[in-house]
């Protein structure tokens, strides 16, 4: 005759259950969160894949911009102006318009609506701090008097000059010190020579680092490059400048000079009319996630634009407008 359980025997055998029922509840849940975590991961990776891809499209548009430019100034007038096409930034627009058979009433485009943005900007109307780096003693002089009179334009502490001008010949020196900081490679790094953050900010309209020495186009140039560039300028004879090729852009220095003071002389040489570096900057933005991607190119003639640096950033869309990354 078989014994029946005791009541502890049922009750451990119960608890025994339980224990199973919750251990196989927890690691199916965790298997699931797993898998869950797994497919975001994913499809987060293909979204980045997918707008990386969609911003070197529209880099490959604003190189094709800048190449019509090209041939254009080749056969016309040869300058380059902020009322040319390149000049005009993209504004913000739904991706699904530039795509033929993509309208959403057609059950063409079920996927969320992305949002592209960009602009084309002139590196050569900034001070470019490569011509920091000249051998030549006598121009060597006239480039470190510029950058002192544009740090004062821009209303950065005394001395800020000074520190850039030591600080970057340390750092590109063929010998560098073992003191020596880090070579850079944009103006916005300017905080590894020992500048604080909020100088650089100051100075981030008006600095450039390109990889060689250029000239500053004086129909892109703000005021403050303008004044800094030229002896003898002041400001408000900067902005007649500037406000002059709005109606009628320059194409020589014998265009600027009725424009300016009578005693005051344009260096050919530092000034052109004419730019081969540009900053193109593309915004790419879905829902409250933005991916900017700004990059550096170099025009050589009339066909060919090589890209020099590409960079690609991600943030938290606030506004339609379209920033850029540091130049």
């Amino acid at each position: 005759m078989r014994r029946s359980p005791s009541k502890h025997q049922r009750g451990a055998a119960l608890l025994t259950a339980m224990i199973i029922v919750t251990l196989v509840a927890a690691l199916a849940a965790a298997m699931m969160w797993r898998q869950q975590r797994a497919v975001q991961v994913e499809a987060s990776e293909r979204a980045r894949a997918q707008a990386d891809w969609m911003l070197l499209g529209a880099l490959d548009w604003a190189r094709l911009i800048l190449r019509e430019d090209a041939i254009s100034n080749t056969n016309n007038k040869n300058w380059d102006h902020l009322g040319e096409p390149w000049a005009v930034p993209l504004a913000e627009a739904r991706l699904s318009t530039f795509l033929g058979g993509s309208d959403k009433s057609s059950g063409g485009n079920d996927g969320p609506d992305v949002f592209l943005s960009g602009r084309i900007d002139d590196a050569q109307a900034r001070y470019n701090l490569r011509n920091l780096l000249v051998t030549d003693p006598a121009r060597l002089l006239i480039e470190q008097r510029t950058l002192s009179k544009l740090c004062e334009l821009a209303g950065v502490p005394p001395g800020t000059a000074t520190l850039i001008d030591k600080q970057l010949r340390a750092a590109f020196a063929k010998e560098p010190a073992a003191d020596a900081p880090l070579q850079i490679d944009r103006a916005s790094d300017l905080v590894w020579l020992g500048l604080p953050p909020d100088v650089v900010a100051k100075l981030a309209p008006f600095l450039t680092l390109l990889p060689a020495t250029t000239a500053v186009n004086l129909n892109t140039a703000p005021r403050e490059v303008i004044a800094a560039l030229i002896d003898g300028l002041d400001l408000a004879s900067a902005e007649r400048l500037v406000q002059a090729r709005q109606n009628s852009p320059l194409l020589n220095v014998g265009d600027a000079t009725p424009l300016l003071p009578g005693n005051v002389v344009i260096s050919a040489d530092r000034a052109s009319f004419v730019s081969s570096y540009f900053y193109v900057t593309g915004r790419l933005r879905l829902d409250e996630h933005v991916l900017v991607q700004r990059a550096l190119v170099q025009r050589v003639g009339a066909t060919q634009i090589n890209v020099l640096r590409r960079e690609t950033a991600s943030e938290v869309s606030s506004a339609s407008a379209t920033p850029g990354l540091p130049p």
